[in-house]
């Protein structure tokens, strides 16, 4: 009898043991994996310029002979208003007019008129604000847009439209009152996302199983000075809610990569130099001599001039060299600082700098391919070591894995040897040399993105320092570099 409570005893410490490890062996592993964040930072491009959607406008020329019937009643479904006599039109000279104007409070409106597109497409069109956008829009016949009265959302059916055919809409409003306010956009235009994916078929892994574009639940985006997102990551992380940069791709290769959860950290600006703006901590004067054989001293770390002819005394601006750097990277510094208050569902478990991206050089002259290499240009390959130097001890990551993305712009094609892009280009090429930099042999590797450039006619848009703002473009730039810190990480295991 006395060995029963006994055993009894022992089986109950065992179990209490066993427990006690369980949770002391998670509390182990919670310290040995912390969350892994990236840092990423350049200038625009970085930031995200490359579109998700053709981007929406709101009713102009396209639209005319816009005329509002007005009938007795209320709505009815069954009844074929176009058949009807209304009781009063209404004619508009211009969307412009149209605007300004309320809806009837009384009976049923329809409005009609015509859309003439100067480009074929497929357009998408929303018409209505608040109560007016409880309506069925009709364009050629065919319904493109509906929204019933206990709706919450619309349904919209995109239409093609061959440019320079005049069609008619009509629009039938479900309610009184509102205005005549609209949007259309093209759903197929060249380079967006949504034609790169949903027309083209190109990275899959941004839709879910039924053909949505759907966030990652294991990188989360965080931006600090633009872009600044704080979400899961997916588009809409670049410059604005429909634009991406080089964080979609790069992230969901990281993403894949680790078991720990994945922060993506981005600090950028638009409209900067490496050589002024971007310029490290520690960086020194330098000079150059013009062609007109003109010595300037260029500004070194904390100056508050750009330049200034050498022997004179510089006028100071308000801004300093390195200005952005500060700016941007003590951005970075404060979510770091506060890593439990910005990220408290991992407020237990720490974080790792996992690694850094740069995608730079166009306000450097990366974009003149033609002519000598300007100041900035020739100082660039020792202003971007300098960059990698610093980040790393000021971020207190020694061997952490950098990755530089190089200028593209026009595929590289028409470079001069010599010019401002041939030589940042080089330049950026060169850090990851190991023989010239063997302090950087394993641990930086350079992108050479040129073969990502698309042009014009294959893009959104006509814009060539931003890549035309071709999807395709900025997702094959951070799959680039996804791909190059995973081969990085992979040496740094080995």
């Amino acid at each position: 009898m006395t060995q029963e409570p006994k055993s009894h005893a022992r089986h109950c410490l065992l179990f209490l043991t066993l427990i006690a490890s369980l949770f002391c062996g998670y509390a182990a592993t919670a310290k040995e994996a912390p969350v892994k964040v990236y840092i990423l930072a350049g200038q625009s491009n970085m930031v995200g310029i490359g579109q998700f959607t053709g981007g929406s406008k709101g009713w102009e020329g396209e639209f005319s002979g816009l005329e509002l019937s007005n009938y007795p009643g209320s709505y009815d479904a069954s009844v074929d208003y176009a058949a009807m006599q209304p009781t009063k039109v209404i004619p508009y000279e211009n969307t412009q007019t149209a605007r300004k104007e309320s809806l009837p409070q009384e009976g049923v409106n329809v409005l009609r008129g015509f859309i003439e597109m100067p480009e074929s497409g497929v357009y998408e069109f929303k018409s209505g604000w608040a109560g007016s956008s409880h309506n069925i829009m009709r364009v050629d016949g065919q319904e493109t847009y509906r929204k019933e009265l206990d709706a919450k959302e619309a349904t919209t059916t995109p239409v093609q439209i061959k440019a320079g055919k005049k069609v008619p809409f009509e629009i039938t409003y479900l309610k009184t009152g509102g205005n005549m306010v609209g949007w259309f956009g093209r759903t197929d235009l060249p380079g967006t996302l949504q034609t790169v994916v949903l027309k083209e078929g190109k990275f899959p892994y941004l839709l879910d199983a039924e053909g949505n574009f759907a966030p990652r639940d294991d990188v989360w985006y965080r931006g600090v000075v633009t872009a600044t997102g704080n979400k899961w990551l997916n588009y809409g992380c670049g410059g604005n809610a429909s634009s991406i940069g080089a964080e979609l791709g790069f992230g969901h290769k990281v993403g894949d990569l680790h078991d720990e959860p994945v922060i993506l950290l981005k600090t950028s600006q638009g409209n900067r130099s490496l050589g002024w703006d971007f310029l490290p901590p520690g960086s020194e004067r330098f000079e150059f001599t013009d062609e007109a054989g003109v010595t300037w001293v260029h500004a070194g770390y904390k100056d508050t001039a750009e330049r200034w002819v050498k022997g004179t005394e510089p006028t100071p601006i308000p801004w300093y060299g390195g200005k952005q750097y500060d700016e941007c990277f003590d951005a970075a510094k404060d979510v770091l600082a506060n890593f439990d208050k910005e990220f408290p569902q991992w407020a237990d478990r720490g974080y790792e700098i996992a690694g850094f991206g740069w995608w730079q050089g166009h306000k450097d002259g990366g974009q003149q391919g033609d002519g000598k290499a300007g100041p900035l240009a020739t100082r660039y390959e020792h202003n971007l070591a300098h960059l990698i130097r610093t980040l790393r001890s000021e971020f207190n990551a020694p061997d952490a894995p950098f990755v530089v993305a190089t200028c593209g712009f026009e595929g590289g094609e028409g470079w001069e040897p010599g010019s401002s892009a041939d030589t940042i280009f080089k330049a950026q090429m060169a850090v990851s040399d190991p023989v010239k930099y063997p302090e950087f042999a394993g641990n930086v590797m350079s992108v050479d993105i040129r073969p990502f450039y698309r042009p014009s006619e294959q893009s959104p848009r006509k814009q060539g320092f931003h890549y035309h703002g071709n999807a395709e473009t900025y997702m094959l730039v951070g799959e680039a570099m996804g791909q190059a810190m995973l081969r990085l990480k992979c040496a740094e295991s080995q």
